[in-house]
């Protein structure tokens, strides 16, 4: 092992060793609000000199501890919960992918993708279907990953070369994709209610970034494309592949029902999309904004993000259910439904008190006190706006080592770092993209990420020897490719005015 691969090891074990002894993300909110409480007890007794644009006034540190804050907290609480915007938004979508992807649909969709693929545009292949993957939430970690070895190995090529494009997709490429879903309006509530520290009218499009992930798409794919075929494979010529062949996982074809359950099924959701579009084409659309417009604010297509992708998953899940056998009442539908619930159980624990840290942030004016007095720290450094774009990516990754959770890093960074940069005229909508790109290129270079091990695990099935270290040298070509290159394509996009998304910016106000 040279010298330069050896301390790379050292330091993402020191990585792994940190991270390991850092608390639960659902701890890590009671304490920032035991933190809050306790600054705005101190804070509150000093006079500041910073202006808050909201009220044109110097900013007052709000006392949280005192007996009627605490009262107005616990009187609250509920409401405090039960009204954070990520939590329903987060809820209803799963609601319809849970169906669509418990029943098989999404299953039987991306194994289809990747059955009539050449041999020449695999690769490439398993990249998007991978990026696709987000849609269905853990679809991609416990099916294409595993998927994409059984291929390779099947074609000839090597399994952990399959294996290694496939998690760069679903986990380097987390925050690509031309489909919209969940994560989208679940990034955009964090960031709307942050940008509301400074601006309490500011409104946030769902899919603000929309246009960008799906320029980005074509980039991950390419990276992912060129490094498995170029870098990672032959590297990978000399290791024997010594698996045991009873563990090695076969490529199951789908059947007759399955494929005819699966046309039935995308028809469906073609048809739901090309509903869609006729109930949005008139004028007169009950869709549309009293203005005429589908993309403005008031326009009641731009508040049904959520229900549309709830409705565009459900319907095709309970077709695909019912046509393959996998539903035999409707009583198997609500059970997937339920299972979908299950496995948001920790979101939900993690939710509540990460609402009551967001609204003890915003009570106590910290939250503005921070971005006033930090973008006057960044103006006086002069640092020109692209560097401190940049400087938001790399902080991001490296956080992302320790905090892998998406919403959970976004919860604490974005009321820290969308206002402080509104005050250099930065938009929310360019500091959420920079904040994805970040967010998405280290994720396959921390054993902490959830499936990292469950990844290690798909490439022993191959390789007996392979071991933590092995996957991180694996990854690593495409975690600093896709850091370095991806920063370098958001500026590029900046540079040359492309749109971002829906009623989106680069600049504010």
């Amino acid at each position: 092992m040279s010298s330069q691969a050896s301390w790379t090891m050292r330091a993402l074990d020191k990585v792994e060793r940190v991270g390991n002894k850092l608390p639960d993300p659902a701890i890590i909110f009671l304490f920032c609000l035991v933190v809050v409480w306790v600054l705005s007890a101190i804070l509150s007794n000093f006079t500041f000199s910073a202006i808050d644009p909201r009220t044109a006034e110097a900013v007052v540190v709000n006392n949280l501890l005192t007996g009627d804050s605490l009262a107005d907290f616990l009187s609250r609480m509920v409401i405090i919960f039960t009204g954070f915007a990520p939590l329903g938004v987060v809820l209803v979508a799963m609601l319809g992918v849970g169906v669509a992807e418990h029943s098989g649909f999404i299953s039987a969709g991306l194994k289809r993708m990747l059955d009539s693929t050449p041999k020449t545009l695999l690769t490439p292949m398993v990249v998007l279907v991978a990026i696709v993957s987000h849609t269905a939430t853990d679809a991609g970690y416990v099916l294409v990953i595993p998927l994409a070895g059984v291929i390779f190995y099947a074609m000839g090529r090597h399994p952990l070369a399959g294996i290694a494009a496939a998690f760069a997709g679903v986990s380097g490429g987390f925050c690509a994709n031309f489909i919209p879903s969940a994560i989208d309006p679940l990034l955009q509530s964090f960031t709307q209610s942050a940008a509301q520290i400074i601006d309490p009218e500011m409104q946030i499009n769902p899919l603000n970034n929309w246009f960008f992930n799906s320029a980005s798409t074509l980039l991950v794919v390419s990276i992912g494309w060129y490094l498995t075929d170029k870098v990672i494979e032959p590297r990978l010529k000399e290791v024997e592949v010594d698996g045991d062949p009873a563990d090695i996982p076969k490529f199951d074809e789908l059947n007759a029902k399955q494929s005819r359950a699966l046309k039935f099924a995308s028809l469906t959701m073609l048809g739901g999309l090309i509903a869609l579009v006729a109930v949005l084409y008139p004028d007169s659309s009950p869709f549309r904004a009293p203005t005429g417009e589908l993309t403005s604010f008031t326009a009641p297509i731009m508040q049904s993000i959520v229900p549309i992708i709830f409705l565009l998953f459900l319907l095709p899940g309970v077709v695909f259910g019912f046509m393959s056998g996998t539903f035999k009442s409707s009583k198997d539908m609500i059970d997937t439904m339920t299972k979908a619930m299950q496995g948001m159980s920790y979101y939900i624990v993690m939710a509540f008190f990460c609402s009551l840290f967001i609204d003890a942030f915003g009570k106590s004016n910290l939250g503005a006190l921070l971005a006033i007095e930090g973008a006057e720290v960044l103006k006086t450094l002069a640092l020109p706006s692209m560097v401190t774009i940049v400087g938001i990516i790399f902080l991001t990754a490296f956080v992302n080592l320790f905090v892998g959770s998406s919403s959970a890093k976004w919860a604490l960074l974005g009321p820290i770092f969308v206002p402080m940069l509104m005050q250099l005229n930065i938009s929310p909508d360019l500091t959420q993209a920079a904040y994805r790109v970040g967010d998405s290129s280290s994720n396959i270079i921390t054993p902490l990420m959830p499936y990292f091990p469950l990844v290690v695990v798909y490439c022993q099935r191959y390789v007996k020897s392979t071991g933590i270290g092995t996957l991180l040298s694996l990854m690593l070509p495409y975690s600093i490719s896709l850091l370095l290159l991806w920063s370098v394509f958001l500026l590029a996009y900046w540079g040359l005015g492309m749109p971002l998304g829906i009623q989106s910016s680069y600049v504010y106000p």
